[in-house]
């Protein structure tokens, strides 16, 4: 069982290792990187490759670690006593498996992801540190421990916007996605759009870099933004003549709003382009 990439994600080397040793070790993959870089998409390719079934568990700031076990729906069960249903007396019709539990009982062994965990609490992650080490837990209402059948290859991504625990981490297989280089995405672009002519291409990625560097970013565009950019570029039929004949004083690109997505970016470029008006003078 190796992941090698698919058609429709290109992994570098460097990416496989990673996975596959996670695998082997049988630790969660901890994911990491800019947003935008391909992490969520990264385990949804794992169970493609490996005939996997997927499990999403998507975290926000409210989520908490137990809704991943399961939650206890006291309230209708009282609700429903009141009124006499005979429900009332199996307590089991009134617990909701959560996404690890739906993952220990699997048919098969599936590929579990927990995306963006930096968005919950920093207690999120201690929270599940014995039912990912052990892998099993207790439900209180029922008496019974739940024990996961198969170990699921765990996908945990993070958009690095708060620290781990350190003794979460220890538990994890680290990677680091890097920004893909030019090469790495001229790949990427031609899996998303196969034959798009390569002078395109090629003046699309000189700019998106060029914006990409321009010091004093908030916010720089990330690979699904440049992919939309390229399909708008298509659709409005503009071409490589177009952006590289670009008139300098004029910084921000056509379409610029599938690349720059805040307001204070616009206004740095249009500052440049008032000061390369006035050096022009």
């Amino acid at each position: 069982m190796r992941f090698e990439g698919t058609s429709a994600y290109v992994a570098t080397d460097d990416l496989k290792i990673a996975v596959n040793a996670a695998i082997a070790l049988e630790r969660p993959l901890l994911v990491k990187g800019e947003p935008g870089t391909g992490k969520t998409v990264l385990a949804i390719e794992i169970a493609k490759a490996l005939a996997a079934p997927l499990i999403e568990w998507h975290i926000k700031s409210t989520t908490k670690a137990l809704q991943g076990l399961y939650e206890y729906d006291a309230v209708t069960r009282l609700r429903d006593s009141q009124l006499g249903d005979a429900r009332v007396r199996d307590i089991r019709n009134y617990i909701k498996r959560g996404k690890l539990w739906d993952a220990f009982v699997a048919d098969e062994r599936p590929v579990l992801l927990i995306d963006e965990i930096d968005k919950a609490d920093i207690e999120f992650p201690n929270d599940l540190l014995q039912e990912l080490d052990r892998m099993e837990f207790f439900v209180y209402e029922t008496g019974e421990t739940i024990h996961a059948r198969r170990r699921p290859i765990v996908v945990i991504t993070s958009n690095n916007e708060k620290e781990l625990p350190d003794a979460f981490l220890r538990r994890c297989f680290f990677h680091y996605i890097r920004f893909p280089d030019a090469d790495t995405m001229r790949a990427i672009i031609e899996v998303h759009f196969p034959g798009i002519k390569h002078r395109l291409v090629a003046e699309a990625l000189k700019l998106f870099y060029e914006i990409r560097d321009v010091p004093g970013m908030k916010k720089k565009p990330s690979t699904s933004e440049l992919l939309d950019w390229l399909k708008l570029l298509m659709v409005e039929d503009i071409s490589a003549e177009t952006l590289r004949e670009r008139d300098p004083k004029k910084l921000i690109p056509p379409l610029h709003g599938a690349l720059i997505k805040n307001e204070q970016d616009i206004h740095l470029f249009e500052r440049l382009a008032f000061m390369a008006r006035r050096e022009g003078r």
